[in-house]
């Protein structure tokens, strides 16, 4: 018998709960009996769909601002008072992260929320300075640990560690990781890494590198970015310190839709905002605007200006969709099967090769792909990233614009990769065999009519 998170989940695939484009809104090269249909939307990684609760929340939010104006902040016709908006949605973000309320924060974005959180937990000294990293994060982040450093008087060559995949592989291994706290932990202050990492889709085992850190004596932090919403997180449990995140990808936001973050309850009467900002003072006497600040207890202290009410609203379309399926556990087992089905497929199209097959591909060899994403499950959450050979060919270009034609939305990043990501809250097997289909498709143009761009 299905459980009640499957069964919800069942419903809320019948009912389309996102307002996905359709072929025709993309401007694909389709049939027209199949134009209106909706397009296959891999792309969840970079930016999620609108959910439909979402429209109607945020038509809702400006009607009231229409009819009541300032006063919607503390008299709502569906109490959702203003004042207190972000209260809707906290308890949501921490059930996703695996957090109690107090040490979740729904605020700012991603960066400046990672900035708010280094400078709390980012004090170096001259024996312990260093934060490690992966090697080619995403580059906000880089900017963010590069600029803390030097903000601190250290140069960020010296004090930033990175660790990168072996020669001939496109993953770290999870030893290499550990091995490099262990080496260097005594000089460490802080281990930053990405629950996934953008570019490969790797899930780090967020559990081990923590505890391999608080071993060292070192903090640990987390850029939860392209994890939330992706695989199922325990922070409070894990012991980790700080974690930061957007909301715009899994979580289905809205481009730009607001971020957050997570504090330790551990760290609540020794780690106060550096910077602090009006919207962090205790709410029960925020609105007599004392002069001496006094922040709330937990992550929430570190709330700097009030929150966008079109912004929250968005994002809470979108969590009550997680919790109508149950959270993230019956998404994760769907997001798995979805997403070894597409990797499957991919397999059986020709023109897949084994990563270290690719890993020594001659310049002048035909046009294949690899999947550089970590086969095994436990290692990768929704996504799968494609390489794309020979290196600088074209051939990446030239596939991506001709599944754009037919219909299939993924996103390329240069020179030689493209990123699927089957979402379990709106893809389904149909948009896998689409996706491999065209996939095809593109090699066989390739090679029977020389469509190469670029090369």
């Amino acid at each position: 018998m299905a459980s009640a998170g499957h069964e919800n989940l069942d419903l809320v695939l019948t009912g389309d709960e996102f307002s996905v484009p359709t072929n025709k809104d993309i401007g694909a090269q389709v049939p027209d009996d199949i134009a209106s249909q909706r397009c296959t939307y891999l792309c969840g990684n970079s930016l999620g769909p609108l959910a439909k609760r979402s429209r109607s929340l945020i038509e809702e939010e400006l009607h009231v601002w229409a009819t009541r104006a300032v006063e919607g902040h503390f008299n709502h016709p569906h109490h959702r008072e203003w004042m207190n908006i972000a209260d809707t949605v906290t308890p949501l973000l921490a059930e996703l992260v695996g957090a109690k309320e107090k040490e979740v924060a729904c605020m700012g974005t991603l960066t400046a929320n990672l900035h708010l959180m280094m400078s709390a937990f980012y004090k170096p000294t001259p024996s312990r300075y260093k934060i490690l990293c992966e090697g080619k994060a995403f580059p906000s982040d880089q900017y963010a640990f590069a600029s803390q450093a030097l903000f601190h008087g250290y140069d960020p060559r010296d004090a930033i560690i990175e660790v990168f995949p072996r020669e001939g592989e496109y993953n770290l291994r999870a030893s290499d990781i550990l091995d490099e706290i262990a080496k260097q932990g005594s000089a460490i202050t802080l281990v930053i890494f990405s629950g996934v990492q953008y570019y490969t889709g790797q899930l780090f085992p967020m559990k081990a590198i923590t505890r391999a850190a608080k071993d060292q004596g070192c903090l640990c932090g987390w850029d939860l970015a392209h994890a939330i919403g992706n695989v199922p997180m325990s922070l409070h449990e894990w012991d980790v310190d700080f974690a930061v995140w957007c909301s715009y990808k899994y979580l289905n936001s809205g481009p730009g839709g607001i971020g957050g973050l997570f504090v330790h309850e551990k760290w609540e009467s020794t780690k106060t905002p550096q910077f602090a900002g009006w919207w962090g003072h205790d709410p029960s006497t925020r609105f007599d605007m004392p002069p001496i600040f006094s922040p709330t207890p937990g992550a929430q202290g570190f709330q700097q200006s009030n929150p966008s009410v079109l912004a929250t609203v968005s994002l809470l379309g979108s969590l009550q969709v997680f919790k109508q399926v149950g959270m993230m556990h019956p998404l994760r087992e769907r997001s798995i099967s979805l997403t070894a089905k597409l990797e499957a497929l991919l397999h059986q199209t020709g023109f897949y090769i084994p990563p270290d097959l690719a890993a020594k591909y001659l310049p002048d060899g035909p046009p294949k792909f690899t999947i550089i994403t970590p086969a095994e499950h436990e290692s990768r959450g929704s996504q799968l990233s494609l390489l794309f050979l020979p290196p600088e060919s074209g051939v990446m270009l030239t596939v991506f614009r001709h599944l754009k034609s037919m219909g299939v939305i993924g996103d390329e990043r240069h020179p030689n990769v493209i990123r699927f990501t089957p979402a379990p809250l709106y893809n389904t097997t149909r948009d896998c065999e689409r996706a491999a289909e065209c996939i095809k498709q593109a090699f066989e143009a390739i090679i029977n009519h020389s469509l190469l761009i670029g090369g």
